[in-house]
């Protein structure tokens, strides 16, 4: 059965660093993608960035240059490092998965959630 746990987050100042981490159990295939998305109150879930299964990359405008993905694929964890953080980006981080090429909000699999939030 396929599990993530997201770890990592918590509240900063704007301007602040954190770091993400998505730890993947429960299979070992090679096929598949991988991405962050988040949720704030009263609004949808949106992408943040996403890595195919060929290993590109895909991050919204509004990260670009200040968010880096990342993975460890022996330790079998992806990462979000989420530098110059912005009020804005306060929201619930979600990791999620899919057997697929690239990954979208109606991925297969997500994490629980991990809590950011900025304070100005």
């Amino acid at each position: 059965q396929v599990q993530l746990v997201e770890s990592g987050g918590g509240s900063v100042q704007s301007g602040g660093s954190l770091r993400l981490s998505c730890a993947r159990f429960g299979y070992s295939y090679s096929y598949y993608c991988m991405g962050w998305f988040r949720q704030a109150p009263g609004k949808e879930r949106e992408e943040v960035v996403t890595i195919d299964i060929d290993g590109g990359t895909s991050y919204a405008d509004s990260v670009k240059g200040r968010f880096t993905i990342s993975q460890d694929k022996a330790k079998n964890t992806l990462y979000l490092q989420m530098n110059s953080l912005k009020p804005e980006d306060t929201a619930m981080y979600y990791c999620a998965t899919d057997f697929q090429r690239h990954c979208t909000v109606r991925a297969r699999y997500w994490g629980q959630g991990t809590q950011v939030s900025v304070s100005s």
